[in-house]
């Protein structure tokens, strides 16, 4: 597959450092056509590859698990920065990071842009190392350019599928953001988090587009979602097995909260939130997801059931933050 640095000889020196005899590959989808290729290469150097091929979504999505059983000696992780931490078995983070030329797609953003002086840049791990590139093509156009670091993922301007810290730090200094990459997962996820107009410039396909409108779709079926919610009795709180998605503490203070209004309330276990699996409790009325939260917001419609994130089962209850509810005694410390 051209355009991506897959790191071979880096694979290579891993293998040979740590003696792996045994080495598991795990790729996102849109990179799991390089899977074979990729376990000659590991072949080639002395090892027995096995490929996941279960699906994975980010970095939260580590196979621990799978390396465990499959007594592996190397997971080769591609396509995502390091999020979880963690012991067992020695772990090679591959960006990916892809090699396309960025200036024709940012030419046709700054067109875009025209109106807007200070703008926000951010990007995922894929086009990180384009930001300088990008940066300066912004100044030479009579833009300010902010670029957000706040520590909480690896690299300034970077975003992933639920960390979206860095433009929402500097949101109140810009007029709009643009995002370097392709689709529009990432740029919805910068228009919910900072309620700023928000462009793409994506390198894949040469091309420029705003998703502000997409974004109001996202937030106006969000409501709907909240508004259902708020006339269930039964609760389902959505505990993810994912490494990076487990949030215990928090699905069981979402389940004090809800029982504390008269409402019922269990929590439900699972690796994979679909619709299939939530298909299979009738009895419940409405969902609270703890893993991801981009679960709840790409496509509402395909659950029979509203599934709301912990933040709008806030909104249900009709207050603002978890602080108001600590405060009312909705919940324990």
């Amino acid at each position: 597959m051209k355009g991506f640095d897959f790191e071979e000889e880096r694979i290579k020196q891993e293998m040979a450092r740590l003696n792996a005899k045994r080495v598991l590959l795990q790729l996102p989808d849109g990179l799991k056509p390089e899977g074979p290729r990729l376990a000659s290469l590991v072949e080639k150097a002395g090892g027995t590859p096995i490929i996941s091929a279960d699906p994975c979504y980010g970095a939260c999505d580590l196979a621990i698990d799978e390396a465990e059983r499959l007594s592996v000696d190397l997971i080769v992780h591609f396509g995502h920065s390091q999020m979880v931490e963690h012991g067992k078995i020695p772990t090679l983070y591959v960006e990916a990071r892809a090699t396309l030329a960025v200036e024709k797609a940012i030419g046709k953003a700054i067109r875009l842009i025209k109106d807007c002086r200070r703008i926000g840049l951010a990007t995922s791990i894929q086009h990180i190392q384009t930001l300088d590139i990008v940066r300066e093509s912004l100044v030479r156009a009579g833009k300010i350019v902010v670029i957000g670091d706040t520590g909480q993922v690896p690299y300034a301007g970077q975003v992933t599928g639920c960390n979206y810290t860095n433009v929402r730090s500097i949101a109140s200094e810009i007029d709009a953001v643009l995002f370097v990459g392709g689709g529009k997962f990432h740029a919805l996820g910068i228009a919910l988090a900072t309620s700023k107009p928000t462009f793409v410039a994506d390198p894949y396909d040469n091309n420029a587009y705003c998703v502000t409108d997409d974004a109001q779709k996202v937030i106006k079926q969000r409501w709907v979602s909240i508004g259902q919610a708020a006339k269930a009795k039964v609760f389902g709180v959505l505990i993810g097995l994912k490494p990076g998605q487990l949030h215990l503490n928090a699905g069981l203070k979402v389940k004090e909260a809800i029982e504390k209004t008269g409402r019922q309330a269990c929590l439900l276990a699972l690796r994979e939130v679909t619709p299939e699996a939530l298909m299979e409790f009738p009895s419940i009325d409405a969902y609270v997801n703890t893993a991801c939260p981009r679960i709840s917001m790409e496509a509402p419609a395909k659950f029979s059931k509203p599934v709301i994130t912990a933040d709008e089962l806030v909104v249900v209850f009709g207050e603002t933050s978890w602080e108001n509810l600590l405060k009312k005694g909705l919940f324990g410390n």
